[in-house]
């Protein structure tokens, strides 16, 4: 089902903001946040967010991590990422059940180049894991234990134990393998039971995994290149999921628009970032 029918070239990082009720989610490669009836343009490639208070965002974008203010549009610079980079841009990102928030980065037009993924937290940015080529699926189990991300080009997503402040512990070990299947792990979230949503670019879905990583079942979207999958609604069971245009001429008149699905599962509140 159609959520919102404007056309993203590369839709990503929708947020459902827990305060507000209220979805927000970005057009890469358009510049532009949106949310139901309005929407912002940027100067520079724009990709995820997290929601600070009730009025602001932390939003990332290609050279840094910004407080927006949602009522006014203005955007103030919380700190500088890879702003030294001009090839480089952020990606796919989330905030931790400790408030603080993670954020990958990627070539903007060399995919192949290194991207990095980065964590947030209280006045510190820390690069944790680098030599990634497309940073995807950044996600976080319920009780804030373990966190997940992909390189999709890997076909792999990871996991890693979380310490209590919520910096990870250890070395990554593999969660879900997806080569078998030649799928491409883009975003995802994880619902309130513990179960992983991934979005596989290209497959026109949204796959559910357990706690242990094993498949479930899938959520078919109509649009060809699903990209990232976020809970939202009053109850927090509708899965909106946003898609892409971008090297699709399949000629679907769905591709790029936010998608949506009711569901009998319940996902957890996006975290709160703390500055």
């Amino acid at each position: 089902m159609i959520a919102d029918d404007r056309i993203c070239h590369l839709g990503e990082g929708p947020l459902w903001h827990p305060e507000r009720g209220q979805l927000f989610w970005f057009d890469i490669l358009g510049k532009r946040l949106l949310t139901k009836g309005r929407e912002w343009s940027f100067p520079v490639h724009v990709s995820a967010a997290g929601w600070i208070d009730h009025d602001t965002l932390m939003i990332a974008s290609e050279s840094g991590l910004h407080r927006f203010d949602i009522s006014s549009g203005k955007t103030d610079l919380i700190c500088p990422l890879e702003a030294d980079n001009p090839l480089s841009r952020s990606n796919d990102g989330r905030g931790d059940p400790q408030g603080g928030f993670w954020i990958g980065t990627m070539g903007i037009h060399a995919p192949r180049k290194p991207g990095a993924i980065y964590r947030y937290y209280r006045g510190e940015l820390r690069q944790l894991i680098c030599g990634l080529v497309i940073p995807n699926s950044i996600c976080f189990s319920p009780d804030g234990t373990r966190a997940y991300f992909s390189d999709t080009v890997q076909q792999q997503i990871m996991t890693v134990g979380l310490d209590d402040h919520g910096w990870p512990k250890g070395d990554p070990s593999l969660h879900i393998d997806l080569r078998a299947e030649g799928r491409n792990p883009d975003g995802a979230v994880v619902d309130a039971s513990g179960n992983l949503w991934n979005a596989q670019w290209g497959s026109a879905r949204v796959a559910c995994y357990d706690p242990q990583g094993r498949f479930l079942h899938t959520v078919p979207m109509g649009a060809s290149q699903s990209s990232c999958p976020a809970f939202g609604g009053p109850d927090l069971k509708t899965l909106y999921c946003t898609t892409a245009v971008e090297g699709l001429s399949d000629g679907n008149p769905d591709n790029g628009k936010l998608m949506m699905v009711e569901t009998d599962y319940t996902g957890q509140p996006e975290h709160r970032v703390h500055l």
